[in-house]
């Protein structure tokens, strides 16, 4: 978008000076001089509608009501990538002694070469597949593999793209773990449709880019290809929250109808098929281990010494961090690098094992397995005694919308707890008018997620040192029994931030003020003086937290958007501000000579990336919607593969969990299936 366009020449003059107000030169260079004005010029060419924020900004400077938000966006911009326009040269990088690449470089050219997809055009289609698996994430990959290797013929369905890791591995500004209102690289895009946030009085449109959408990365591999990857297993308590609590007044909370031990030999498959690096020690709370980990834990810094020694001198436990990214040469890909882009990219080594590089990669090598990218599942069609028959995909070639009816004998839901409630919710039929599964109310209910605690804390002397991942310690010893609170969750130290995030939680804690020289002196002492402490806590589930569809609002291929309404409970926000308490208490041991302990703001219901819980399991379909295999009641070849069939969501992250459950159901759907 030519500057012409959107401003004038005179203000353009007036919006240099603004710009370089936020970040003014000294050694280094000011906002405009590091290319301020054509970052602004190209994220205006994507969000239009920030134009008359900008414009405010022009007119009223700093009394403007959009300067908070125009600092923080040219800042943004400054500490990001070169690729975004505003840090050319990589001068802030320099600025605050941070770096992508690993300490020692990169050792290969990177990215690395990945395997490619077997993917199919719609013209290609079949009219008939064994199976039609939705989504391609963890228990999506899990389905499509398992199937395919018992000899089934399996179209996985994905509404995003496959991106390639040059394209993930980069932009700092369009990473699903960042929050500057543009679209993640690793989807969705305002194409996805927006969805309804209902708050009791009125509904409100929110798009994909904004924290109330609830984004999980849509793509193949899913959240798998840009997530964390911590990989813990629940523990046996946290299967039976009910029974060990009791059920808060105004909670939904309920047992499992599997223990521990019915996951736990799935749980050591996932480790081993998909690859995991940790200790030897789970930590308090944990289930019996058969196997070891297939690999040791990543390399650790004086960071994870310092918190160590620290927790022993609370009396508290740690443990190494479990992660989905190799230590050493796994499956034929390379170990990590140690770089400073892990968590919301693609790995540049491909070390970080997900759904794209492991199950899927095995799925394709049948020749029996085939993924159709860019395209919806806009509903699940029965006949008229009521049983699946197959799924109607639409889509958009060349500008052109499609639609067609393709038909399978199996059909695997695995798209994340909101959309693969909308997909049931919306596929109504003269048998079950509200949805496939919901003639008893609980398609969409019970939606959660994780709130999360935590601290950040300031350190006279250096105490990052920017080799990636990041989690090298936790503390397990909080995910219960911690006083009057039900349940809890864990605590570990934070990846690696980059540069633009780093300014975000510096400026949100009071330690870096938002502009002038004073902001850049204070990011050029702390980002490497700062520790985080962050942790997810056990969610204990309400019923009116929920998905519903809006028939009043529908997404470019005319299908109901989700609706999404309710809250979480008293008991999940008393229990952050415990894990805020202890992450507190845990840096000022550290040496922590400053600390701010979180207290995230929450409206509406919990979900993003660890959405779980609107199509609980269970033994009976008058209190849930699938068995303990993901069956939905009352259709025998439709299951649930993915978060969603979670009754609860541990106080861990959730992913080795999609995984072992998905394997479980994949293996009592074909009989006897297991891993080469």
């Amino acid at each position: 978008m030519p500057e012409q366009q959107w401003i004038s020449a005179e203000d353009r003059v007036r919006l240099v000076s603004l710009m370089d107000e936020v970040v003014p030169a000294d050694d280094f260079p000011s906002a405009s001089q590091a290319g301020g004005l054509a970052f602004l010029t190209s994220v205006l060419a994507e969000r239009p509608d920030w134009r008359g924020r900008v414009t405010d900004v022009v007119r009223h400077g700093q009394a403007s009501e959009h300067w908070d938000w125009f600092a923080e966006l040219v800042a943004g911009g400054y500490y990001a990538d070169e690729g975004n326009g505003g840090n050319a040269g990589a001068a802030s990088w320099a600025m605050v002694d941070w770096r992508p690449e690993p300490a020692g470089g990169w050792g290969v050219a990177v990215p690395v070469p990945e395997a490619a997809p077997a993917t199919v055009h719609p013209r290609d289609l079949a009219d008939r597949y064994d199976a039609i698996v939705v989504g391609s994430g963890a228990g999506g990959g899990v389905a499509a593999c398992g199937l395919a290797e018992a000899g089934r013929t399996v179209l996985v369905v994905e509404a995003g793209e496959w991106p390639g890791i040059a394209e993930l591995a980069r932009d700092h500004l369009r990473n699903p773990r960042s929050d500057w209102g543009l679209a993640p690289r690793s989807g969705p895009s305002d194409d996805a449709g927006p969805r309804v946030l209902d708050d009791g009085r009125r509904r409100l449109l929110v798009r994909p880019t904004e924290n109330a959408w609830h984004n999980n990365a849509f793509t193949g591999g899913g959240g798998t290809r840009v997530y964390g990857a911590q990989a813990w297993r629940f523990a046996p308590l946290d299967f039976t929250m009910a029974s060990a609590y009791g059920v808060p007044a105004g909670s939904a909370l309920s047992d499992w109808p599997i223990g521990y031990e019915d996951l736990a030999p799935y749980y050591e498959r996932a480790e081993w098929e998909i690859g995991v690096s940790g200790g030897e020690d789970d930590g308090r709370w944990a289930g019996h281990r058969a196997r070891a980990l297939p690999m040791a834990a990543l390399p650790a810094g004086p960071t994870r010494d310092r918190l160590a020694a620290a927790a022993a001198a609370l009396g508290v436990s740690t443990v190494r961090v479990p992660l989905l990214v190799n230590s050493r040469e796994y499956l034929g890909r390379r170990a990590c690098a140690g770089c400073g882009l892990c968590v919301g990219f693609a790995c540049p080594v491909d070390a970080k094992n997900g759904s794209q590089n492991t199950m899927l990669t095995r799925a394709f090598a049948t020749g029996r397995a085939a993924i159709l990218p860019g395209t919806r599942v806009a509903r699940i069609r029965t006949d008229g005694a009521g049983r699946v028959v197959g799924v109607t995909v639409v889509g958009t070639v060349d500008g052109v919308a499609w639609r067609r009816d393709v038909d399978a004998a199996e059909v695997v839901v695995s798209a994340g707890a909101i959309e693969s409630a909308r997909l049931l919710l919306n596929s109504r039929s003269d048998r079950e008018p509200n949805g496939l599964g919901n003639n008893n109310d609980l398609v969409g209910r019970h939606l959660q997620g994780h709130l999360y605690g935590g601290a950040i804390g300031i350190f006279d002397d250096v105490v990052e040192d920017l080799v990636g991942p990041g989690p090298s310690i936790a503390t397990t010893d909080f995910r219960h029994r911690n006083g009057d609170l039900v349940g809890g969750g864990i605590i570990a130290n934070e990846f690696v931030p980059t540069p633009s995030n780093a300014f975000r939680y510096l400026v949100g804690a009071g330690f870096v003020p938002r502009t002038g020289l004073a902001s850049k002196r204070g990011m050029r002492e702390l980002v490497r003086r700062s520790l985080r402490l962050m942790g997810p806590i056990q969610e204990v589930t309400v019923a009116d937290a929920r998905v519903r569809v809006d028939d009043g609002v529908v997404d470019r291929h005319g299908v109901p958007v989700a609706r999404l309404s309710g809250g979480v409970h008293e008991e999940d926000l008393r229990a952050r501000d415990f894990t805020s308490r202890m992450s507190g208490e845990w840096l000022r041991a550290a040496g922590a000579r400053e600390v701010f302990e979180y207290r995230f703001p929450h409206r509406g219901p919990s979900g993003g990336q660890h959405q779980a819980g609107t199509l609980r399991m269970g033994h009976d379909p008058a209190t849930s919607v699938v068995d303990s295999f993901g069956r939905v009641w009352g259709h025998d070849n439709l299951r649930v593969m993915d978060g969603s069939v979670h009754v609860t969501n541990g106080g861990v992250n959730p992913v080795l969990t999609i995984f072992a459950t998905a394997l479980r159901s994949v293996e009592q759907m074909t009989g006897e299936w297991r891993s080469p």
